[in-house]
């Protein structure tokens, strides 16, 4: 079970976006990193294709886990995540608040 998935509200820790916070739009376990909406933005050049246009376009990169953190959903402060057992299923809780993340 993953501490980060798709749809998580996200601060960054660490790099030139740090303390902003927003959504995760994908996760890449096997490289450790994952996308998110709006944060670590860069600039590629684009060839002109039958469907694309050619220019500059804006895009984001994807950002290493460990430079992530999931916000609380109490206080939108960043805090680490642990796992208990509620009933038959396994779920996410924010260590910072004991909140439940999603359940």
């Amino acid at each position: 079970m993953q501490k980060i998935r798709k749809g998580d509200k996200v601060v960054v820790l660490a790099g030139k976006d740090k303390g902003r916070t927003g959504d995760v739009v994908a996760v890449m376990p096997k490289e450790d990193r994952a996308v998110v909406q709006g944060i670590n933005v860069v600039k590629r050049h684009q060839r002109q294709t039958q469907s694309q246009e050619a220019g500059i376009i804006n895009k984001e990169a994807p950002i290493h886990l460990s430079n992530l953190a999931i916000a609380d959903p109490k206080d939108g402060k960043p805090t680490r995540v642990g796992f208990k057992v509620d009933g038959d299923k396994k779920v996410r809780v924010a260590k910072r608040s004991g909140e439940v993340i999603d359940g």
